[in-house]
């Protein structure tokens, strides 16, 4: 049914609205977009007829009703379903964002340039001829965005911090990292930047919203690159640590969960072989350049050297809001992308299948939970692929108390018949990918698979002897044109249902899952592909910067709501 009421209503529509107007609780809060452009006021209505209590009515400026939330109306039917949940009553239900893409203010407030600012600029192609230097302005507009997430009624936030908005240089003074930043002003510290990430997390915490923090989601400052070639020297790892740590010092009092590194394997892949984001690298010769696997080593030591940083100096012990006894988390997101074997009754074809696996999410998983690289990598790639140290091995296993999934398709592997006639990494990992003709696409041309969710997690859980897991991202873009088509994006709707079923059964079936994190709270911009590709819970308009939450952001309200009980097994 439509998720909005037209002008005409029912005399209990007209009764709900009156009883509205009567509370006069009409919020001060930022303008949503509806279909006719006009723009309407959330309302949150409070207790005065039992009614009211159970529904949310927009209104626009004028005063005239023209949508009511009739969802709402099934309050007492959701609490029923949360007792049928699978999901733990602790279980984080969240969503999650990047800074360079939702953040804008790209001059402002002290903040430096990320190679990502660079990359848009050199040409069209690469950023489909847009930027993120205004993006969703939430640097101007987290307030409101804050509110949003608060009647969505999210548990968590994921975001990431801009780097080079705390370090617009990427860089402390050399030697400060051994005091405290806070109680001292630190040469290369914009405090600026502090400031705002501070009073985010201190309105978050405000709404009950738990923070959880991503230290780089891709925007790496472009000072490093100039200077020795960002990730590929092992100049960043110590870097990355300094930046950490002065992360830890000023917010690690309040900010309970961590994570090092978003999709360290989309960094060295897409950045640095493909070339498909920044700093927009191209392997060159057909048996590969072992580029990307010499950044992925120092991603991966940059990561352990920043969880040694927080368990070695006592950060995690920072960490104050839940009682003496409880200390902050610290992990890593990876990409992980399921592969079904072609035939489960082939030996090769399954062997294909995990390869492929082991070649992205074990790539930077295996070293932590087990020790070294998959030795399929090993064999494949030889002395292309580095060499821990011993003592680096020591620093690596055990480096995460948990592990972001960012999990959004999966396809079809087989053993290929003859060798490759590309190179670079896809070839290196010798396997045919292919999809299963009854699935379905995402507009980003990516296979809907739910029950690859399901697989993935379990995959997870029995390789790494039961991890707890966050997933960290799930969503997908959808074909939406205007703004109607965006306001109701049933087809978001039905790909999160699929999914977080898929997650709850491998939870049933004993995987260890902390949270969810749907990607993305807003419309934002989506990289390479600039602001054509939506993938957001709330509609943004680049113009306007108007933010109107979508069908998607209700229904997924009334998950959280039921935790999770709303969805049909």
């Amino acid at each position: 049914s439509s998720r909005f009421f037209q002008r005409s209503h029912t005399a209990k529509e007209r009764t709900l609205i009156m009883a509205t107007e009567a509370t006069q609780l009409l919020p001060t809060k930022p303008q949503y977009e509806q279909p006719n452009g006009r723009g309407y006021k959330l309302v949150t209505v409070s207790a005065v007829i039992f009614l009211v209590l159970l529904c949310t009515v927009v209104v626009n400026t004028g005063g005239d009703v023209v949508a009511i939330n009739h969802q709402l109306l099934h309050s007492s039917s959701v609490d029923d379903q949360s007792k049928n949940s699978v999901f733990p009553t602790s279980f984080l239900w969240g969503a999650a964002t990047s800074a360079y893409q939702i953040e804008g203010g790209a001059n402002d407030g002290g903040r430096g340039p990320s190679i990502w600012d660079k990359w848009c600029t050199q040409s069209r192609d690469n950023c489909n001829g847009e930027s993120g230097d205004v993006a969703d302005d939430h640097f101007h507009k987290w307030q409101e965005d804050v509110y949003l997430m608060e009647q969505m009624r999210l548990k968590a936030y994921r975001f990431s911090i801009s780097w080079s908005r705390i370090l617009p240089n990427g860089t402390a003074a050399v030697g400060d990292e051994s005091g405290d930043a806070r109680y001292s002003k630190t040469k290369g510290i914009n405090y600026d930047g502090i400031l705002y990430y501070n009073n985010l997390i201190d309105s978050l915490l405000e709404s009950g919203i738990e923070p959880f923090i991503t230290l780089y989601h891709w925007d790496l400052p472009q000072s490093l690159q100039d200077r020795y070639g960002g990730w590929e020297d092992r100049s960043i790892i110590e870097d990355f640590a300094r930046y950490a740590r002065i992360c830890f010092q000023f917010f690690g009092d309040r900010v309970k969960y961590w994570i090092t590194i978003n999709e360290a394997w989309t960094v060295s892949v897409h950045g640095y072989e493909e070339g498909s984001k920044a700093p927009g690298f191209v392997g060159e010769d057909v048996g590969g350049t072992g580029r990307p696997y010499l950044v992925g080593h120092h991603l991966l030591l940059a990561h352990a050297r920043a969880v040694d940083v927080y368990r070695s100096e006592g950060y995690e012990h920072w960490y104050r809001r839940g009682g003496d006894n409880e200390t902050g988390l610290i992990g890593i997101a990876n990409s992980g992308d399921y592969r079904f074997p072609l035939n489960p009754d082939i030996k090769g074809d399954v062997k294909a299948a995990t390869r492929a696996m082991e070649f992205q999410l074990g790539w930077f998983s295996d070293p932590i939970w087990r020790g070294d690289y998959p030795k399929s990598m090993r064999e494949r790639l030889g002395k292309r692929l580095p060499q821990f140290t011993r003592q680096e091995k020591k620093l690596l296993r055990g480096s995460a108390d948990f592990l972001g999934l960012n999990h959004y398709s999966s396809a079809v592997a087989s053993e290929p018949t003859s060798p490759p006639i590309y190179g670079g990494y896809w070839a290196d990992q010798f396997v045919n990918v292919t999809d299963d003709p009854s699935w379905k696409k995402s507009f980003m041309g990516w296979n809907i698979a739910p029950d690859g969710a399901r697989e993935m997690l379990l995959w997870i859980d029995r390789r790494y002897n039961h991890p707890l897991v966050f997933v960290t991202e799930n969503g997908m873009a959808a074909n939406e044109p205007d703004l109607e088509h965006s306001l109701h994006d049933e087809d978001r709707i039905e790909y999160l249902e699929g999914y977080i079923r898929g997650f709850s059964q491998a939870l049933s079936e004993g995987a260890k899952l902390g949270g969810y994190f749907a990607w993305s709270l807003l419309d934002n911009f989506e990289w390479g592909y600039g602001f054509s590709k939506r993938f957001g819970l709330i509609h943004v308009n680049y113009t306007t910067l108007v933010r109107t939450p979508k069908a998607s952001a209700d229904w997924y309200r009334m998950v959280i709501k039921s935790n999770g009980g709303s969805i049909p097994p």
